[in-house]
């Protein structure tokens, strides 16, 4: 059955002022224009909705059965209309981000909070995983899009770049390297490294690097994550080469940092989304204001 909304209202108008001239008045329609959009609704739906004198208008009893469902509708449409509108004007809506951990620390708190400033009602919900799962989550459009080291190579997704950054030895302050101008990664291969396991995006990406220079420093330990790794590092039980996102980000009373050499192995952390997915205009407007920001060479 194909009822126009014009039609309802025209419909509701009448039977509450019960007056054609007074209802075409309201709603800004000639009485010619709303007679015939009655007319019309009481043909579609088969049933007489008004009862028409020469001094009033009346609703039939399927009229008066009919009205508050007309109602509900226009008022559903006209909820929904306004919550598109805010959503549409950034005033309401939900941000979905998957984001790797020491990016989600390093990214995101002064972007949501220059965000949040200009538009309070914005929700955000952030997936903090490995890369992996980050590029996962892009693909199967779980999230608007992810924060990563992974995907500049992959065709189904678009990568912008956000800031490239050097592995750099951790190490404790008494450690015999930490007074170190640099080490090479062969000079690890002395000392007790501490890595993360294959699955990380991070290992991927040294072993690639040190495989072209011909160098493997051997784990002595192999853990899941960066933090672990820290923590080792701290209790004095190895070195770890970490990004530079991951190490604090000040002078730290125990842990040094040397720089890395022979080679110079570094990650591009970016932001990756599905070429051509549609994304809400809150999620747009923070994806801008993040590639502002940060942006390689921005």
């Amino acid at each position: 059955m194909n009822i126009d909304l014009e039609d309802l209202r025209a419909f509701v108008a009448t039977a509450e002022m019960q007056s054609f001239r007074a209802a075409a008045d309201s709603i800004h329609l000639s009485q010619p224009a709303l007679t015939r959009r009655i007319q019309k609704l009481e043909a579609t739906l088969g049933v007489p909705l008004l009862e028409r004198t020469t001094r009033r208008v009346s609703l039939t009893a399927v009229g008066r059965d009919f009205l508050p469902r007309a109602r509900g509708l226009l008022d559903d449409l006209e909820t929904s209309l306004m919550s598109v509108r805010e959503i549409a004007e950034r005033r309401s809506g939900l941000v979905s981000i998957a984001c790797i951990p020491t990016a989600a620390y390093y990214f995101l708190p002064d972007v949501i909070s220059a965000f949040t400033a200009e538009f309070p009602a914005i929700r955000f919900r952030i997936l903090d995983a490995g890369a992996n799962e980050v590029l996962q989550s892009v693909l199967n459009r779980e999230v608007d899009f992810g924060i990563t080291l992974l995907g500049a190579d992959d065709t189904d997704v678009a990568f912008d770049p956000l800031i490239e950054e050097p592995f750099l030895l951790a190490c404790r302050r008494d450690h015999p390297l930490a007074g170190r101008s640099s080490v090479s990664w062969e000079e690890l291969a002395d000392h007790r490294f501490v890595t993360v396991g294959r699955s990380s995006g991070n290992r991927l990406i040294m072993d690639l690097a040190l495989a072209k220079a011909n160098v493997r420093p051997r784990p002595f330990f192999e853990v899941q994550h960066l933090s672990t790794s820290l923590g080792l590092v701290e209790a004095g039980l190895g070195v770890a080469a970490l990004p530079r996102m991951a190490l604090p980000a000040g002078p730290h009373h125990t842990i040094a940092t040397v720089p890395l050499i022979l080679p110079n192995v570094t990650r591009t952390v970016g932001v990756v989304r599905v070429p051509g997915s549609r994304r809400s205009p809150a999620a747009e407007q923070f994806y801008e204001m993040l590639l502002s920001r940060w942006r390689v060479g921005g």
